[in-house]
């Protein structure tokens, strides 16, 4: 039978910590027989779970011998990662044992090194805290989970569901994945990553730039058709001279700028309008419906009317 170890690490989220326990609890073999044994690992005999306490019924120990390990994500990311889990982690890793995070459990797996050059992935709104933290990993923001084979990282909260049925699915196929995701009242396979959950806020005005007025203008104009020359003429600088200090100020390029506060207002009026999506396409300053549709999934990972059944 298979190992998952479940690391609870001080401030361990319990939502986190639970849905790997539940998912592969549950999950039956087409024979009837379980497909997991679970056990709940801690460093020390109580752990800070919040709302909480949890004494865990293994200790680092339980670690040893696991097919698989989970880590769960926990309330301070940033908080350091004790070297006795460091150790435990990296020598599990060492002897092939495959390892997996839900949420922010992405950092204390990032502490210990192992997916250093490696794609991994995180709640979309801690996103930047890990390339930051972590500058080796290459952070996606954008999906529910990344697979590196042996090292698997996934974004928040229900993205942990997607990842345990993917794991399940490789151990043991889509059948036995597919039951295990009707218990869950989840389906296998989900439309589009994370992106489509993302807020994607207008990108800030800084206060006082000299470019804010330039902004003000270009929100309230994003249905014209607008080319860099004409945002350079209203700046009134040459376009080489706008794309560099449009970057300096704002982090982007003008276009890249337009076309996110586009998709933003897009969004905006698939959630509280019942215009259609040609329409909305053409309010935001989209060419053609063909345009705005590629532009929107390319930012959100689902199409318009995707978005619109999951947040009108």
């Amino acid at each position: 039978m298979h190992t998952v170890a479940v690391l609870a690490l001080d401030g361990v989220i319990p939502f986190d910590l639970s849905t790997p326990i539940e998912v592969f609890t549950r999950t039956r073999l087409p024979d009837g027989r379980p497909g997991y044994r679970i056990r709940v690992c801690a460093e020390t005999q109580e752990t800070d779970a919040g709302s909480f306490t949890l004494r865990a019924p293994w200790g680092l120990e339980g670690i040893e011998g696991a097919d698989t390990i989970i880590v769960p994500g926990t309330a301070n990311p940033e908080a350091p990662l004790a070297p006795a889990v460091r150790r435990a982690l990296r020598a599990a890793a060492e002897n092939g044992t495959r390892i997996a995070s839900i949420c922010s459990g992405t950092f204390p797996l990032a502490a210990t090194g192992l997916l250093d050059g490696l794609r991994a992935t995180t709640h979309w709104a801690a996103a930047g805290l890990l390339a930051a933290t972590h500058p080796a990993v290459e952070v996606d923001p954008d999906v529910l989970y990344v697979d590196n084979g042996q090292l698997l990282t996934s974004a928040g909260a229900a993205a942990g569901l997607d990842l345990c049925l993917h794991m399940i699915r490789r151990d043991y196929g889509s059948a036995v994945a597919a039951h295990a995701a009707r218990l869950s009242v989840m389906p296998l396979e989900r439309e589009g990553g994370q992106a489509q959950f993302i807020v994607h806020d207008y990108v800030p005005t800084p206060q006082g730039s000299s470019f804010e007025p330039l902004l003000g203008w270009l929100q309230d104009n994003l249905a014209d058709d607008l080319t860099l020359a004409d945002i350079a003429a209203r700046a009134g600088t040459s376009t080489r001279t706008l794309i560099r200090r449009f970057r300096e100020q704002t982090g982007t390029t003008p276009l890249q700028w337009l076309h996110r506060a586009r998709i933003r207002r897009a969004q905006h009026l698939l959630e509280t309008t019942r215009q259609s999506v040609e329409r909305i396409g053409a309010q935001v300053g989209f060419g053609s419906p063909t345009a705005f549709r590629d532009r929107f999934k390319r930012t959100t990972g689902v199409s318009p009317l995707a978005y619109r059944r999951s947040f009108s």
